[in-house]
């Protein structure tokens, strides 16, 4: 799938083929980051389609404001997955 950017203004714009580049690289950045903040891809996946590590997504992540954590969970929610984590940590102790 490929996405086209049709804009008048923006065509007009004569850029060198490094800048042209670059505006490139970073509208797919700003995608790919929408696309993980709203929850419709992973850190992982994220990672492979710019063709970075997934540290490296963390500190995109970092830049673009984006938590790394789900807020929509509530503190109940929040306990109960750390009660579940702690029960399955100490089974595989056991």
């Amino acid at each position: 799938m490929a996405l086209t950017i049709l804009d008048e203004q923006l065509e007009s714009i004569q850029l060198s083929d490094e800048v042209r580049q670059k505006a490139l690289q970073k509208a797919k950045e700003g995608y790919v980051m929408t696309l993980l903040e709203v929850g419709e891809i992973s850190s992982g996946r994220a990672g492979k389609i710019l063709g970075v590590s997934r540290l490296e997504v963390v500190e995109m992540m970092k830049k673009w404001g984006i938590s790394l954590f789900d807020d929509s969970q509530t503190l109940e929610e929040l306990r109960q997955e750390v009660e579940q984590a702690e029960l399955i940590l100490n089974q595989s102790i056991s």
